[in-house]
């Protein structure tokens, strides 16, 4: 049970942090579960809130490993109750933070969430191709799985950023940075058959530069798309988390798994620095791995 005075503090931080940061309720309620759960742990251990030193932090964190609570919820519990001492320490109720000194936990690098191939092979199948929409939607999975693109840069995409005859799409990425990636027969084929067939239908004939316009003819939001997505996943019989962003996984590791060079998976991705491009490594280290064991006589 927190004391009158604890609570007050709380309170007075997190009414605080809601007016300068703007945060969600959500996440006001888990600074708020935190804070409480560290205050009720000194309580039981007569330790006043403002009196807590590093010692005292480092003790409960070691109380918090004990009770298997995730680095990644631990990593949260410091960066809020770091925010609560800075907080106090600016209001003059302390004379110094007591984690100045405390390190976040290190936390396990996330793989990027990936589709198999078959995976893939059965999204691209599953827009339903007799309407300009179903078209429209299966072009923009092969492009985005044969570019690897953001699907901001996707659903932004001009018509004089598209080669034909080259068969390369060109794409303004982060930074301004611009990069030239090649399509692939395949996804050209689809690219000419819509830009035929479905796209005039859906700008209704009046001439304009987006390549893939809502059924509006406006641009796509990105929201829209990853509701296209989740539509098409589901048809496809797919019961994996999804979003625009796993397929520019799928098509980075599947590179991978097929003996591309990171370096140039590297600049089809668009990643300035190689070592945010080495995660997809693991990825495809991951599944040679499972294909070891379970195909090697001695796996």
């Amino acid at each position: 049970m927190l004391s009158n005075e604890d609570s007050l503090l709380l309170e007075r931080y997190l009414d605080s942090i809601w007016m300068e940061k703007g945060l969600s309720q959500n996440t006001l309620e888990s600074y708020r579960a935190d804070l409480t759960a560290f205050a009720q742990w000194l309580h039981k251990n007569e330790i006043q809130l403002l009196k807590a030193d590093a010692q005292t932090l480092l003790h409960y964190l070691a109380y918090r490993h004990e009770q298997k609570i995730s680095s990644r919820s631990t990593a949260r519990f410091l960066s809020c109750v770091r925010g609560f001492y800075r907080f106090q320490l600016r209001e003059g109720a302390i004379a110094e933070n007591p984690l100045a000194l405390v390190e976040n936990p290190k936390l396990p690098r996330a793989l990027p969430k990936s589709l198999t191939e078959a995976d893939v092979e059965s999204l691209l199948a599953a827009p339903v191709l007799d309407d300009p929409v179903g078209l429209r939607d299966r072009t923009m999975l092969e492009v985005l799985y044969a570019c690897g693109l953001r699907v901001t840069e996707l659903v932004s995409l001009q018509m004089s950023q598209i080669n034909l005859r080259q068969n390369v799409v060109r794409v303004m990425g982060k930074g301004s940075k611009e990069r030239l990636i090649p399509m692939g027969e395949e996804a050209a084929a689809w690219l000419v058959r819509y830009l035929r067939e479905a796209r005039p239908v859906l700008l209704h004939n009046c001439p304009d530069e987006i390549v893939f316009p809502s059924t509006r003819a406006q641009p796509m939001t990105r929201q829209t798309f990853w509701h296209r997505i989740k539509y098409w996943a589901q048809v496809a019989g797919i019961d994996k988390p999804l979003s625009p962003h796993t397929l520019r996984h799928a098509f980075a590791t599947h590179l991978l798994n097929h003996g591309a060079d990171l370096r140039v998976v590297q600049l089809l991705l668009g990643h300035s620095d190689l070592s945010t491009t080495q995660i997809y490594t693991h990825v495809a280290r991951t599944r040679m791995k499972a294909q070891h064991a379970e195909h090697h006589p001695r796996g």
